[in-house]
């Protein structure tokens, strides 16, 4: 954490019985407090640097947990949470964890968990810490599961987030991370489901807003009545939404109408449009998105007469921008369907390129990315840089391959041997790596910078997730001369 963040500077004066004085914060927004015996007290709703009373709740032999009480200190970071959901109170929303800290501080948290992670888990540090990539903080969030309730004892239908800590539905009737029409969708939502012969049975509404549509996934359990769909047909038409059906799992997701506009967005600096399902993977904030792209491809530095992979590439969202800059571009991804919706991305760009900008030949491929071998790696062949955009389980095995084969080149012991065809096999100069994971990108970390022959050059933070504890963050790592 930044020092701006932690009063380093104790209370000379013994603290009252029963206060607390708080140190730091955690990524998890808990605020870090010491006991006079050293015993740590992990606090929700505290911030650095405040004076606190505190319930306990758990108890071990090394610390507790507690929430919140009273602020007898108030920090100069605290701020009032803008949504009146947010907070420690019985129902209150549980989608956010830090609407009460000052925005620009979130980031610097986050930067800090970055920071240590890195270091703490891998011993790495990287050689320049890059500018937090930051965009709006309120209204950006495109992509959202939403539960649905029926509530006999209150005799409404709730829709939303569940309740901080609990299984309940929160009684959300707005949401300022929504976009504004979203949030203004959400008391309407509520009224439609509730005159739905299957309002039972409809236990959620995925959204994804692409840049011209607002597409809506109704996940319902037994066939809809003609009656209930038309009454879909009918919000959609007041409200300007498209409905998508969900029978039963992601693959049976259909829109309830064809026709109409698609859903897509669009990456206007590289001249591209991706159009998706709105079960298909991606990014919650567009806005940070474009940023995002534009960040790590500059970082990148692919050039015209070069090979690139993109490692876990989705439906295209850096490979197609990547296939603007570069020679030759390999996607690989996991799932069989979004490597087929790449693929009809990138025939849908190139056919709509502007001449003189085509597309560099692209090619995909589907394979699973947690069970990849250095034999494998070298099949695929040999890249000048890569970009790897792995889940939350970040890409161990990915990088395990290419640090064993690091580690038969140096002779180190233990070494296996080298699959064939491997002679003319070059490792990439530059890979940038983008994470959604502090934890795992710290251990893929480690082992490029120890095993693989890389060097940390650049990491920091992107706030894809404002007021939550979710850490996005890039990379860059270089290829040791």
């Amino acid at each position: 954490m930044n020092d701006d963040l932690a009063d380093p500077t104790m209370p000379a004066a013994p603290l009252p019985d029963g206060w607390l004085h708080v140190d730091a914060l955690d990524i998890d927004a808990q605020g870090i407090a010491r006991r006079p015996d050293g015993k740590v007290v992990f606090i929700d709703g505290a911030l650095p640097g405040e004076l606190v009373s505190a319930s306990v709740h758990r108890r071990k032999n090394n610390w507790e947990a507690a929430t919140l009480t009273e602020v007898h200190r108030p920090s100069s970071l605290r701020v009032r949470p803008r949504c009146p959901h947010f907070g420690l109170h019985a129902g209150a929303c549980g989608g956010c964890k830090m609407q009460h800290l000052d925005p620009a501080a979130q980031v610097a948290v986050k930067q800090r968990a970055l920071e240590d992670g890195l270091w703490h888990l891998a011993k790495v540090r990287p050689d320049i810490v890059l500018r937090p990539i930051e965009g709006p903080a309120w209204g950006y969030r495109y992509r959202a599961r939403l539960s649905v309730r029926h509530v006999h004892k209150k005799g409404e239908v709730l829709i939303g987030f569940h309740e901080r800590k609990s299984r309940y539905v929160a009684d959300m009737r707005e949401c300022t991370v929504l976009p504004p029409h979203v949030s203004r969708l959400l008391l309407p939502l509520r009224a439609l489901v509730f005159g739905l012969q299957a309002r039972e049975t409809c236990p959620q509404i995925e959204l994804a807003c692409g840049d011209d549509v607002t597409a809506l996934v109704l996940r319902h359990l037994e066939p809809l009545s003609g009656g209930d769909q038309q009454k879909l047909r009918d919000f959609a038409a007041a409200h300007g939404v498209q409905w998508w059906l969900q029978p039963k799992g992601p693959d049976t997701v259909h829109r309830l109408d064809e026709g109409g506009p698609e859903l897509a967005y669009a990456l206007p600096e590289f001249g591209i449009t991706m159009p998706f399902r709105p079960t298909d993977f991606t990014q919650v904030n567009p806005h940070i998105n474009r940023v995002l792209v534009t960040r790590a491809l500059r970082l990148l530095q692919a050039r015209p007469h070069e090979r690139v992979i993109d490692w876990f590439c989705g439906l295209g969202n850096f490979t197609l921008p990547i296939a603007t800059q570069a020679g030759q571009v390999l996607g690989v991804e996991g799932s069989a369907a979004l490597v087929a919706r790449a693929r009809q991305n990138f025939e849908r760009n190139q056919a709509s390129a502007r001449a003189g900008q085509a597309l560099a030949a692209t090619e995909f491929a589907a394979r699973n990315l947690f069970d990849m071998s250095a034999a494998q790696l070298v099949a695929d062949g040999s890249a000048d840089c890569w970009l790897v955009d792995p889940p939350r389980e970040g890409a161990f095995a990915l990088v395990k391959a290419l640090a064993a084969i690091h580690q038969t080149r140096i002779g180190a012991e233990g070494a296996e041997a080298l699959p064939a065809g491997s002679d003319g096999w070059r490792p990439p100069r530059r890979i940038v790596y983008v994470s959604c994971n502090p934890a795992t990108l710290a251990r893929d970390a480690g082992l490029l910078v120890h095993q693989a022959g890389y060097r940390c050059t650049a990491a920091g933070v992107v706030n894809m997730f404002p007021h939550t504890a979710h850490v996005e963050s890039l990379a860059v790592f270089d290829l040791e001369a």
